[in-house]
């Protein structure tokens, strides 16, 4: 009984050090870039609480942990220079895929970045039910009717948003599902279980006519130095004492197992 407790103590002693310190280190990695996020984050902005949300998700989503630093503090970086925060709030999101972090960007957040223009008063999105009455037309005089019914309203059936500029002009924008769902099938992590597609469909949705109102739209001064970087897969690295961004909008290769770990070589080491 005596050994069979040492054993036990000795497997804790090994196993358990091991798993805290691949967080410990990510995290003490996190802690170590808050002078790089204070200069990224847009100076209304707090960079101690960005730092703790981001914590935060880590662990409410380890999986996390399994994708490459690099790709963790890039996303970490973009959630900076674009002043978005990850989680439940729907600015943004950290969906690991394949050993990556791709960086998706909500609908609270592409309507927040729309917003700092200055030049926009109002910006939304709607979704329209099957059962819910809605004309829309184009040509010289747009214009869009929607009455939504407030019971049995039926299947979602399309998507829109509307625009209203301080000079008092406006634009229009409309989705049918077909046009949302082609949308949808090009982020590669579409149908993984923490990706916002299958959490927050009609968010997603929403967030796809929005941005693809943006070509229309005028942009802050924070979108023209970054770019609209959504759903795509980040990488920081260190460039002359700054850190750099890289995104890449293909899908990651999965990992390779290391040819001295595959069975072929264990047993060719054992002969």
């Amino acid at each position: 009984m005596g050994n069979l407790k040492e054993e036990l103590a000795k497997k804790a002693k090994n196993e358990t050090p091991k798993q805290e310190t691949k967080g410990g280190t990510v995290l003490s990695l996190i802690q170590q870039m808050l002078p790089q996020v204070k200069k990224a984050l847009p100076s209304h902005l707090n960079p101690e609480r960005l730092i703790r949300i981001v914590t935060t998700e880590i662990r409410r989503n380890p999986q996390l942990l399994s994708c490459s630093k690099e790709s963790l503090l890039g996303a970490l970086m973009l959630s900076a220079q674009l002043g978005l925060e990850p989680g439940p709030l729907g600015h943004c999101y950290y969906v690991p895929y394949k050993g990556q972090v791709q960086f998706i960007i909500g609908y609270k957040g592409m309507i927040d970045l729309a917003r700092r223009s200055g030049q926009i008063s109002v910006i939304y999105a709607e979704t329209v039910y099957e059962n819910d009455k809605f004309e829309f037309q184009l040509g010289l005089e747009p214009n869009l009717v929607h009455k939504p019914k407030l019971e049995n309203r039926g299947e979602p059936i399309a998507w829109y948003g509307v625009c209203r500029f301080k000079d008092g002009g406006y634009f229009i924008k409309v989705m049918g599902k077909e046009e949302v769902e082609r949308h949808r099938l090009r982020s590669p992590s579409a149908n993984t279980p923490h990706s916002p597609w299958n959490t927050d469909y009609e968010e997603m949705a929403k967030k796809t006519v929005i941005r693809s109102m943006f070509k229309y739209l005028p942009v802050s001064p924070e979108i023209l130095e970054v770019g609209l970087p959504d759903e795509g897969f980040v990488k920081a690295k260190e460039k002359a004492g700054e850190m750099v961004i890289d995104i890449d909008y293909q899908e990651p290769e999965p990992a390779q197992t290391k040819e001295s770990e595959t069975p072929e070589t264990k047993k060719e080491t054992n002969q």
